[in-house]
């Protein structure tokens, strides 16, 4: 047995409570992978829609919004015919995509793992 001792620099649930908000948004799978796609450089909705694939109009739309209310994108508008639209990571979203990489990373890492858990816990459930 090991045990932990809590120091006062660890997040109490009030904290938790407090930023719940922004984790649900940056924990988004789909904020993720429009952060990622946006990553390299401005895209077209149509491009970034494309990058991701399998993302619905409406969430790229619902997702885009979101990013833009929390100021983790930009929307430029250009006033030509027929009408463009350019999608930017803004500098608060380009400081999002270390920690993405890094919970990216691990996921690359510890799949294989967590696919065997998954199972060893649905044979567990089956037996029972």
């Amino acid at each position: 047995m090991t045990n932990t001792v809590v120091g006062e620099d660890e997040p109490t649930l009030s904290d938790c409570r407090a930023v719940a908000d922004i984790l649900a948004r940056v924990g988004d799978k789909w904020t993720v992978m429009v952060v990622g796609a946006l990553s390299a450089g401005p895209m077209r909705y149509n491009a970034i829609q494309r990058r991701i694939g399998g993302i619905s109009q409406r969430m790229l739309t619902l997702t885009l919004k979101a990013l833009e209310q929390d100021g983790l994108v930009t929307r430029t508008v250009y006033p030509v015919i027929p009408p463009r639209v350019d999608y930017e990571l803004t500098d608060l979203g380009r400081s999002l995509l270390g920690p993405i990489t890094i919970l990216f990373d691990w996921a690359k890492i510890h799949q294989g793992e967590m696919l065997m858990a998954r199972a060893r816990f649905q044979e567990a459930a089956n037996a029972s």
